[in-house]
């Protein structure tokens, strides 16, 4: 390895998740800067990743037990939007394919947004199934927020492709005729809870940037319909647009 070059060992390390007793000791006994460098770089990546893994075992309790009791097709289920000024509230469920580790899954608040949509994508490839659901302004307007949760919950249920046997759901219960368990805190507790809350935080954010260009002035791709300074300016200077939550305050008291 020795004559190597600096750049093929940086590739030979980045496609390694071990090393052998051998391979470590010609990389540690070069004495180039660069390959000194590199080893303590992909250490550091390792311990991370091994770090990630076993938040990911710790996570994946919940999944295991119902596993174990026969429960093979478990469902995440878990919402974003419920605090918002504008826009639906989206609901997302999950089932993971046990054999199919998704590294780095956590609560999505807890994401950056290029975390957020690696993860995404890689849920949607590695799931045996996603749905999806939603729950329009109008409708929270019409049985309120809570219920216009529940509502696009089993609207998410509902879409899967496989039909889940125990659903696992983040603080709430779900209106359907399954075995669930609502989890306090269950996004940061739940493998499966975790991925349903990327699902729907990165496709309400979607949604949002795409009303964006809809109803322009108001910058939802900025803010998602969170009550910042910025939109209720905005609501102040145009007023509120159809997307906006009229039993919400401060649009309830701008439209008296």
């Amino acid at each position: 390895m020795r004559s190597s070059s600096i750049k093929d060992i940086a590739s030979f390390l980045e496609e390694k998740h071990t090393l052998t007793i051998e391979e470590r000791e010609q990389l540690e006994s070069d004495e180039r800067k660069g390959v000194k460098a590199l080893l303590t770089q992909w250490e550091k990546r390792q311990a991370k990743q091994q770090v990630l893994i076993e938040r990911y075992e710790r996570m994946l309790s919940f999944e295991e037990g119902l596993y174990d009791k026969g429960y093979a097709q478990v469902a995440g289920i878990d919402e974003a939007g419920r605090g918002p000024l504008a826009g639906p509230v989206v609901a997302a469920a999950v089932i993971l394919d046990r054999e199919i580790p998704i590294i780095g899954v956590n609560d999505s608040k807890q994401l950056s947004r290029k975390q957020r949509q690696r993860l995404y994508e890689e849920i949607q490839e590695k799931a045996l199934a996603v749905g999806v659901g939603l729950a329009s302004s109008q409708e929270i307007d019409t049985v309120n927020i809570y219920q216009a949760t529940k509502l696009a919950m089993q609207r998410a249920v509902q879409h899967l492709e496989v039909k889940p046997s125990y659903l696992l759901v983040d603080a709430m219960t779900v209106p359907l005729n399954i075995k669930q368990h609502a989890i306090t805190k269950g996004d940061a507790r739940s493998v499966s809870i975790a991925s349903a809350s990327i699902i729907a935080k990165e496709t309400r954010d979607r949604m949002m940037e795409a009303l964006d260009e809809r109803y322009p002035g108001y910058a939802f791709t900025d803010h998602h319909g969170y009550g910042t300074k910025a939109h209720l300016e905005a609501i102040a200077r145009l007023g509120p647009c159809p997307e906006h939550r009229k039993s919400f305050s401060p649009i309830k008291e701008w439209l008296k």
